[in-house]
């Protein structure tokens, strides 16, 4: 007897290879779709989608094509270790043409006649970047660059952007500030929370042809425990223990063969839930910016909508977009305030501002800020971060030097928490 017909399953409910078909409709994965989808209906549609490994990023572009209607062309790039004349080459590529010995100039006059004559003939064209942490500063200047192709009405080229967190933390430099400014949408796929994680796994059975149920509920608060929601952990994690169960002969998976499963892939507990991960996360951007002193939280509606750190100094905020943190806002002025970073903090400073800097409900001129301070401007808010009393903390908290924290997450350092992410990426 085979592993489906002991199930009774058609086919197998937990291949790692992206299939629109299993995929799950979690309350983030529609809202991602409907923000690629509004690409095409805006002329300067331009989207970055990111999320963790195994996140279900390739599953949701595959779905987003096969909805795409026939006036729609695309273009998909997923090899984006490239050079900027390779990006081109790769894109023109995948528009049906041949690009190859021919000088950057030429490739671009190329891809701009195809975009004019598209456009022309009532097609939309869309852009689709896979990958996207892989591209380096200058290819994703080069993307700003032909993202504003355009006639005399309208830009002709839309844009969606997929990767992993990196390129949230790329996108942010200040080198990029004007790709970003082009950006009109941003969303993180984050994992599954235990009730997700649970319709995920009956959705995935369902699919499959399960007329019953194969896991019993006992087991989800487990699965969940060792897979921290991540979609691609999951699958690894229930077909394993749907083998465990295969080989001992049982109908169902009980607690035993999830245990079983989780011995026989050798995982421990996954970091999200350890907390260890996001004290780590912390460290390591401190560690990739050693000069950074202070973060920035810029908030609207309650929600971050960028992240800035910056080195002792000077930071203007306002609405101009040549200010360090750009606010586009008519209660924000065009150089709003001034944040100056010293050996001994950090000052907030009102540049005569039509709209004022507050603290709470009190106006204010000139602040010392503390770690944790929101400061409000017009509708949007900054919240400050120390990272150097951040450091101090993480480092008491891990009870020792960040040094003896390196990449691979030592058990000994951690007391026995593991980093799974190299074992578990290679299922």
């Amino acid at each position: 007897m085979s592993y489906l017909s002991h199930f009774k399953l058609q086919e197998q409910p937990f291949r790692l290879t992206p299939d629109p078909e299993f995929l799950y409709w979690s309350k983030q994965h529609a809202r991602a779709k409907a923000y690629m989808e509004s690409t095409i209906w805006l002329a300067d549609g331009f989207v970055v989608i990111t999320g963790e490994i195994g996140s279900g990023k390739t599953t949701l572009l595959q779905s987003f094509l096969s909805d795409l209607e026939e006036d729609v062309v695309y273009a998909v790039v997923s090899q984006t270790q490239l050079t900027p004349t390779q990006f081109l080459q790769a894109v023109l590529t995948e528009f049906g043409f041949k690009p190859f010995n021919k000088r950057k100039v030429e490739l671009l006059d190329m891809l701009n006649m195809f975009l004019i004559e598209q456009y022309s003939s009532g097609k939309k064209v869309v852009l689709i970047v896979d990958e996207a942490q892989n591209l380096t500063h200058k290819v994703l200047e080069e993307i700003r660059l032909i993202s504003g192709i355009e006639t005399h009405k309208e830009k002709v080229l839309r844009i969606i952007l997929a990767g992993q967190p990196e390129l949230r933390e790329t996108l942010d430099s200040p080198g990029l500030r004007q790709l970003v400014q082009r950006v009109r949408l941003r969303f993180h796929l984050g994992p599954l929370d235990s009730r997700e994680m649970h319709e995920y796994i009956e959705h995935r059975l369902s699919i499959a042809g399960a007329s019953e149920k194969l896991f019993t509920e006992e087991t989800f608060d487990t699965i969940h425990r060792y897979t921290g929601g991540v979609p691609r952990l999951i699958n690894t994690l229930c077909d394993t223990a749907l083998l465990c169960a295969f080989a001992d002969e049982k109908p169902t998976v009980d607690l035993d063969e999830v245990v079983a499963a989780v011995a026989e892939l050798d995982w421990e507990e996954h970091e999200s839930n350890t907390g260890i991960y996001d004290k780590l996360q912390q460290i390591q951007q401190r560690e990739a910016n050693p000069s950074d002193v202070t973060r920035i939280e810029v908030r609207a509606d309650g929600e971050v909508i960028e992240e800035l750190t910056f080195p002792v100094g000077r930071v203007i905020v306002g609405r101009s977009s040549d200010n360090e943190i750009f606010i586009k806002s008519k209660f924000v002025s065009r150089h709003h305030a001034q944040i100056v970073s010293d050996d001994d903090g950090c000052v907030i400073e009102d540049l005569n501002s039509t709209n004022g800097v507050f603290l709470g409900e009190r106006q204010i001129k000139r602040y010392r800020l503390r770690d944790g301070d929101v400061i409000s401007l017009g509708v949007h808010e900054l919240v400050y971060r120390d990272l150097r009393q951040q450091e101090d903390a993480l480092e008491d908290q891990l009870e020792g030097p960040l040094e003896e924290h390196d990449e691979s997450l030592d058990d000994e350092a951690l007391d026995g928490a593991d980093d799974q992410d190299s074992a578990v990426n290679e299922q």
